[in-house]
């Protein structure tokens, strides 16, 4: 890989930006006079040539991290949460490009919901990790659930949702005192038969019941039910048809939660996924060598581990590798 450098560029309006470039220069920042703006206070390549920006991020409202790579197009990368604190992200798509110019902004108003960014052809999808398999995304005006679990503390800074996604039956995917405590009963609901089969009256008639394989259309989102299922001989936890992996297809992008499996052939025939969300946890679902295989197969152009528990997910990242041009992000799942 070629060296490359960072260096300081001066944009009107912007506490600071920085470039990625092929062309050698200083890696010298400039301290920000107005601590009401976002700023940069280190930037540095880390392992693999994936970029640290570290930021001072004001009080009230949020900061975002933007990018470029022609300094007159940007594109949203990561809101931060409103709170007076240093911050940092890890770039880990910066190894894939060859310029890369970064610029924080202080948005106007808050932000429902801080993450990561996927630009789509109608808004961006904002994703946020919560823990283990739950998590929490924003599509314009829509909130979105994925296995609400971990009662209502866990959600307290997030609004009501208006979809909620469950995949399985077990307690870390279904758990009725937090989708009663989350609202779920002004959402619309989509889940597998056995899960209809455990909720509350209220509950089901905002369910949207799928099997693997069907297809719907879930509040302006298409959504595929796909297969989640062991494979390998003393797995037994997960059978075939009972629970479901998701892709969702948001602005012409399309989104994979595996839920429960293991690189079942369902799952390695997937296509034109642009972020997935795979699952490795033994003796449950399926380990990091069996996990990277199956990614470097259907090649996301995202792929987060999360239900890890401890898995080694550094390991899992090195086994992806980049020579398929799949980005893994790492982010607090625990």
């Amino acid at each position: 890989m070629k060296d490359k450098r960072i260096h300081p560029l001066a944009v009107p309006f912007l506490a600071l930006a920085l470039a990625v470039s092929v062309q050698p220069a200083s890696a010298q920042l400039t301290s920000n006079p107005d601590p009401s703006k976002p700023s940069f206070s280190e930037v540095k390549y880390v392992a693999g040539g994936e970029i640290l920006l570290r930021l001072n991020v004001p009080t009230n409202n949020n900061s975002r991290l933007e990018v470029s790579t022609d300094l007159v197009t940007w594109t949203p990368l990561y809101t931060f949460p409103a709170t007076p604190t240093a911050q940092s992200y890890t770039d880990s798509t910066a190894p894939f490009l060859p310029v890369r110019y970064y610029r924080a902004v202080q948005l106007a108003a808050p932000s429902p919901v801080t993450g990561d960014h996927l630009v789509t052809a109608d808004g961006d999808v904002v994703v946020y990790p919560i823990n283990h398999a739950t998590f929490a995304a924003n599509w314009k005006d829509k909130i979105i659930y994925f296995d609400p679990v971990g009662g209502a503390t866990r959600f307290r800074t997030l609004p009501r949702p208006n979809i909620v996604f469950i995949t399985d039956i077990h307690g870390d995917h279904l758990e009725a005192s937090t989708l009663s405590a989350i609202d779920a009963k002004n959402a619309d609901i989509v889940a597998p038969q056995a899960v209809y089969q455990q909720l509350a009256s209220d509950l089901k008639a905002k369910t949207k019941v799928m099997a693997n394989g069907d297809k719907a259309e879930i509040q302006g989102i298409a959504v595929e039910a796909i297969p989640m299922y062991n494979i390998t001989a003393g797995r037994t936890g997960h059978t075939k048809g009972r629970g479901n992996g998701y892709v969702l297809t948001i602005g012409g992008k399309r989104f994979y939660i595996a839920g429960d499996t293991e690189d079942i052939p369902e799952m390695r025939a997937l296509k034109d996924i642009d972020m997935a969300f795979v699952c490795m946890n033994l003796p449950f679902t399926m380990d990091i060598n069996q996990a990277a295989s199956a990614v470097r197969e259907f090649r996301p152009k995202v792929v987060y581990p999360y239900h890890y528990s401890s898995s080694d997910v550094n390991r899992f990242k090195q086994l992806v590798g980049k020579d398929v041009g799949v980005e893994v992000r790492l982010r607090k799942w625990y």
